[in-house]
């Protein structure tokens, strides 16, 4: 850590985001009304210490969830409605049906849960409720719709019923997406009574849903601090996290927000000590529009964004209790590296990363920008299975997640004080850093890897000879580039448009299968997306097979042409 850094993150105090923390701890975040009034709370605390903020006010499409319950055997059973289940005050009744599923035990797979379908299972679910474990996700509910349910009861794992959201369509529907918006009501119970609610489905009983939803447009209020670099103020390092929350969220996210509230005091002070800009937002409609707010901001700059946007930092549950390990942390493989060694120099621990999640304000893969951090620190895998506690999204592994018990309790403020200083240094390092610190070597391995495991599952049905061939070259090639750029062969403005240039070819075609500019499904995405189908070979028969070769051959062409095109950007340099 150099002198400037250091001096930097001295600076850093709990005054202000404690005090944040406090009082978001008094009041709830979920209605338009109210997230715009904790938006004007961290608006008039920046613009208390001087610093300039710009407010933007898009109209987000959102659906806000009010009550629910389940009736069934007469009796009623307490009942929470994800954000986006259809409305059903009067009720929706139908035969109760059980498809079991396992609650997923790791983090790196909870994102998504389904349920195997099988022909046996269609039939079984068409003109049915039918009910799972699960949080109601998006890839539970919409897995069932489409195989014909007519509602969707998800069994928590715990005692306490978690809030949610259970549509695939990524922020405010467009026209394509329109026709993905859940069309049947939705719920989640907890263990106890989904225990209950299996024994009616084993005898063969009904069950009615009751939902209430208020849905439509809203006008959001959205903060944006740019804190403008001496050197190269039109490239910026991008941090941001969500605003909005289910019930007061301390944890998930006002610990969050509070830590981009002190970056931009700290930073907003030290403005003439930053070489690029930082440009940090607050984000509304994450958990009632499913990341609404990130996704407006990526399509209303877009362009900006594609040409001036280094890296994106996620800041979401930071600070919590018991979360002393950096482990579970999202990060694209070229990040891995500098990420590491910033939370080694700041907090002493080692990081185990993991490729990122469909999730998160995760808004920018279309475009092509490198990325890390999402959920920040966590408690360790023991202390957690000595609790008994079961995997979540956020709140450092705390199952108060989503929960009415995510109150200041959850909060730690040595902890915050620790993540705090976590992301303002990586943030000012990637604003002062002479040559961006993204290492796309590391990436090329990923690459690599990915490509010997689809050809081990396709094995002689289908050929990745081309990918791996091709993958080697852009790995020769940059071997070379950076050979050059540490023999100081090659400017540092030149080296850092590589840098920045391939993060626009390699993001998206490693996390996304939609069109640039557009945004896919809140799914999860495998590695390689155009060539996965390889993996799944083994669900076609003879008259079927041609069909998945085809979409192979395909999704090969295109990730060729990413991997040359990629490569001849480097070339162009070293020519």
């Amino acid at each position: 850590m150099n002198k400037v850094e250091s001096d930097i993150l001295s600076q850093v105090t709990l005054d202000e985001p404690w005090a944040l923390v406090e009082s978001f701890s008094t009041y709830k975040r979920e209605h338009p009304t109210d997230v715009n009034r904790g938006m004007d709370e961290v608006v008039s605390r920046l613009r208390k210490h001087g610093v300039e903020v710009t407010v933007h006010e898009p109209s987000l499409y959102l659906s806000l969830p009010g009550l629910a319950r389940v009736e069934a055997g007469g009796k009623t059973f307490r009942a929470k409605p994800p954000a986006y289940s259809r409305n059903a005050r009067t009720g929706m009744k139908g035969k109760l049906v059980y498809v079991g599923a396992r609650h997923n035990a790791m983090i790196e797979d909870m994102f998504e849960q389904k349920v195997e379908s099988t022909a046996e299972v269609a039939a079984k679910v068409r003109g049915n409720i039918v009910m799972s474990e699960g949080f109601a996700s998006p890839g539970l509910v919409s897995q069932f719709e489409e195989l014909g349910a007519i509602g969707v009861i998800g069994i928590n794992p715990g005692v306490d019923i978690h809030w949610g959201i259970c549509t695939t369509v990524w922020g405010t529907p467009d026209l394509d997406d329109l026709p993905r918006k859940p069309k049947i009501p939705a719920v989640a119970v907890n263990k106890p009574d989904g225990d209950a609610l299996i024994e009616i489905a084993d005898k063969g009983g009904e069950v009615t849903i009751f939902t209430s939803m208020e849905e439509g447009w809203f006008s959001s209020k959205l903060p944006e601090v740019f804190i403008r670099g001496t050197e190269e103020p039109e490239k910026y390092v991008f941090l941001h996290g969500h605003l909005d929350s289910w019930d007061v969220g301390v944890g998930d996210n006002a610990t969050g927000d509070a830590t981009m509230l002190e970056i931009a005091r700290v930073l907003w002070a030290n403005r003439d000590k930053l070489k690029r800009s930082v440009r940090i937002c607050w984000w509304p409609g994450h958990s009632t529009g499913r990341y609404a707010g990130s996704t407006w901001f990526s399509d209303a700059f877009a362009l900006d964004l594609e040409q001036n946007a280094v890296v994106q930092v996620n800041c979401d549950s930071p600070g919590c209790r018991w979360a002393t390990e950096f482990i579970n942390l999202s990060r694209m493989s070229e990040t891995e590296d500098f990420l590491a060694e910033v939370i080694r120099e700041v907090a002493g621990k080692a990081a185990e990363g993991e490729r990122p999640h469909r999730a998160g304000d995760y808004s920018f893969n279309n475009i092509g920008i490198s990325s890390y951090l999402m959920l920040s620190s966590t408690m360790p895998d023991v202390l957690r299975e000595e609790k008994g506690y079961y995997t979540v999204g956020g709140c450092g592994a705390n199952i108060a997640w989503h929960t009415e018990n995510d109150t200041l309790e959850i909060a730690d403020r040595d902890i915050l004080l620790r993540d705090i200083k976590v992301y303002l240094l990586a943030v000012i390092r990637n604003a002062n850093v002479e040559i961006l610190p993204f290492d796309w070597r590391a990436t090329a391995k990923e690459f690599a890897a990915t490509v010997a495991e689809y050809q081990g599952k396709a094995g002689s049905r289908f050929d990745l000879t081309k990918s791996k061939e091709a993958v080697a070259e852009l790995a020769a090639a940059l071997d070379d580039f950076y050979a050059r750029v540490k023999a100081g062969k090659v400017k540092p403005a030149a080296a850092n448009t590589v840098i920045q240039d391939l993060a626009r070819i390699l993001v998206p075609i490693n996390f996304t299968r939609v069109n640039r500019f557009r945004h896919d499904p809140a799914l999860t995405i495998p590695p390689l997306p155009s060539i996965a189908a390889a993996t799944e070979l083994d669900k076609f028969d003879e008259n079927t097979i041609g069909f998945a070769k085809t979409q192979l051959v395909r999704g090969q062409n295109r990730l060729i042409a990413a991997l040359r095109q990629a490569r001849r950007h480097i070339e162009l340099v070293a020519g």
